[in-house]
């Protein structure tokens, strides 16, 4: 599994990179403050709501603290999409939220 760690996206970000963030957290936790441009699809619903991405594109994978976003990074990679999981997660990142 591929990681990145949080100042990388940072860094990426503020270069002006054009990233998908996917945010595997729940919509209440991640009320209190996501990265911003991230997009939200809760763990639990990954496998129904897969259909919104596209395989050819490569996605971040964020959650609280890593594991969950680790979870759907390797359920994802199974199905063929290229994706990274955040270590550390929110709880690591010191970037700006909205």
């Amino acid at each position: 599994m591929k990681e990145i760690t949080p100042k990388e996206v940072e860094e990426l970000l503020k270069e002006g990179k054009k990233l998908t963030i996917i945010d595997v957290r729940e919509v209440e936790e991640v009320a209190e403050g996501k990265i911003p441009g991230a997009v939200n699809i809760p763990l639990g619903l990954m496998e129904s709501r897969m259909n919104e991405l596209k395989k050819q594109n490569e996605y971040i994978m964020v959650c609280r603290s890593g594991g969950r976003s680790g979870r759907a990074t390797q359920f994802l990679e199974s199905e063929g999409f290229q994706v990274v999981n955040m270590s550390g997660g929110m709880l690591a990142w010191e970037g700006k939220v909205e």
